[in-house]
């Protein structure tokens, strides 16, 4: 059975134009490598520093250390205050929640409360971004008796268990008379 003379084919393949598709992927890449050079630079050490609020913790920082040391090694802002990098969504979550919180603090005139702050962030640093950089504590060169504290922390009894800003919670920001000023 054939189709009726003078009705058009039904099943010719409209040809649809490539370009929007193209447009979307390279609007797309532009804003995605833009997004993520934005959060790279806003996870700068530099960056941190930009709210005055956080110079008496950089001017600690600065002096310890986690930035001065024999092995040249420099642990920046966002290595123990942010996930690591590779766990990208909780990056992400962690970054735009400090965004949206501080933003909010500061827009809203809210006072900045130091020792609250100062609480929070500890407790919000996980043992994980210490021993990201802290993996040979078991080790020698360290003494017996830190090698045993750190085993007993690591492979810890149930009810025992203690994390690693509990013994070394003023080790990079130590709270000092000569920056109370700032």
């Amino acid at each position: 059975m054939g189709q009726p003379a003078g009705t058009p084919e039904r099943n010719v393949r409209r040809r649809r134009p490539v370009w929007p598709a193209l447009t979307g992927l390279v609007v797309g890449a532009v804003l995605g490598g833009a997004g993520y050079s934005l959060m790279l630079w806003t996870s700068t050490t530099a960056y941190c520093v930009k709210c005055h609020e956080i110079r008496p913790a950089y001017q600690t920082w600065k002096t310890s250390s986690h930035r001065v040391n024999s092995r040249g090694v420099v642990a920046e802002c966002s290595d123990c205050h942010l996930p690591p990098s590779e766990d990208i969504v909780g990056y992400f979550l962690a970054k735009g929640k400090h965004t949206v919180v501080e933003g909010l603090s500061h827009a809203l005139g809210r006072p900045y409360e130091r020792d609250v702050m100062r609480r929070k962030a500890t407790a919000s640093i996980p043992d994980a971004a210490c021993q990201k950089c802290h993996s040979d504590l078991l080790y020698p060169p360290m003494s017996r008796g830190a090698m045993l504290a750190h085993r007993s922390m690591l492979y810890a009894r149930k009810g025992y268990e203690k994390r690693c800003l509990d013994c070394h919670e003023n080790l990079v920001h130590k709270p000092s008379a000569l920056y109370a000023s700032e």
